[in-house]
């Protein structure tokens, strides 16, 4: 079992809109909040956004091409919530990415929807069956 999952991101009020927004949508709910941080719980797991004083600063952000996380993978309940989300992302900082080929992406038994935040960070809702 995953224990948490930890991102270091530019800018701690964007990444709470898109991914408190994303992982509240999904049934996780608020866990921890510190002044560079927040992290978000379901079960035994967390995902934690932060900005930390520790991060090395410089114009390259993250970028899911490059070596290090390409994306994170999420369950929706159904291909209806899969289809809510999507359409809510905008308003909430998502972009979807391969548009022409949603929501089969992934491959023609594959049911997703692949977003991407304004800080490049790739989220992955699959629909279960």
């Amino acid at each position: 079992m995953l224990h948490h999952v930890e991102l270091w991101v530019p800018d701690l009020d964007r990444a709470t809109g898109s991914w408190g927004w994303l992982l509240g949508s999904l049934g996780w709910t608020p866990y921890q909040n510190w002044p560079d941080g927040r992290s978000w719980r379901l079960g035994e797991t967390y995902v934690v956004v932060e900005r930390s004083p520790a991060m090395r600063r410089g114009d390259a952000g993250h970028d899911r091409m490059r070596p290090g996380l390409n994306h994170l993978a999420f369950y929706a309940p159904d291909r209806a919530t899969a289809d809510a989300l999507t359409e809510a992302a905008p308003a909430h900082g998502w972009t979807l990415l391969f548009p022409d080929r949603h929501p089969y992406a992934g491959g023609p038994d594959h049911y997703a929807a692949y977003l991407e935040n304004e800080d490049g960070f790739e989220a992955e809702l699959v629909a279960q069956e």
